[in-house]
């Protein structure tokens, strides 16, 4: 089971472990959006947001061409061939969390598809998945670092967690220059967008 974050490490931005090839697409502006449930090792096994604020973990583990649209199925590969030796992770960017929305309904994906780069089955499959919890969809200002940090991989960084601290990294992401993945206008569209297309509202982030 993941351990709870102290206050301490609270103030830290902690990294949200996700598809290599989806932190492309983050990276890219092909979407601004995630959709997240709790792995195995989650505290209580149910995912929640831990900071406003943090790091993006690409990991090329559990990916699988077949279940990611067929434009975008050569990023597996290309994120396995550009990975760095001995598992250590290259860092990129970031992301602050503008909204989030927990998603319940099938129709509300359906609203979405055109807005991910997975396959719907696939994101169904994840609605589906311990059904009594919600899927949450969490809407992203992503921004891109001008010199990405590799950073070496430790054994507590592995398993089916979505969330880690990784050592090395400033405790602010914004402390490094960066610079944002889409526009202003750009962004404020894809979020409009996908705040129309659900059933549900974003709402902002909250740690309580």
């Amino acid at each position: 089971m993941a351990s709870p974050r102290t206050a301490e490490s609270a103030a830290v931005a902690p990294a949200c472990k996700e598809w290599a090839a989806i932190v492309q697409a983050l990276l890219e502006g092909e979407q601004i959006l995630d959709v997240r449930k709790g792995g195995i090792r989650e505290d209580g096994r149910h995912f929640a947001v831990q900071a406003p604020r943090f790091w993006l973990y690409p990991t090329v583990e559990h990916q699988r061409p077949e279940l990611l649209k067929p434009a975008y199925r050569h990023w597996v590969d290309d994120t396995v061939a550009s990975a760095p030796p001995d598992r250590a992770i290259r860092v990129e960017g970031w992301a602050d969390v503008v909204g989030l929305a927990r998603v319940r309904e099938a129709d509300d994906l359906a609203a979405l598809d055109g807005k991910l780069i997975w396959s719907h089955d696939y994101v169904e499959s994840r609605l589906k998945w311990k059904r009594r919890d919600p899927l949450w969809v969490l809407a992203l200002r992503v921004h891109r670092l001008v010199e990405p940090i590799v950073v070496p991989f430790r054994d507590g960084y592995g398993g089916c967690t979505s969330w880690v601290d990784l050592d090395g990294l400033p405790a602010d992401p914004a402390s490094l220059p960066s610079e944002p993945a889409l526009s202003d206008v750009a962004f404020e569209a894809r979020y409009r967008g996908a705040e129309s297309a659900l059933s549900v509202p974003f709402e902002p982030y909250s740690a309580a």
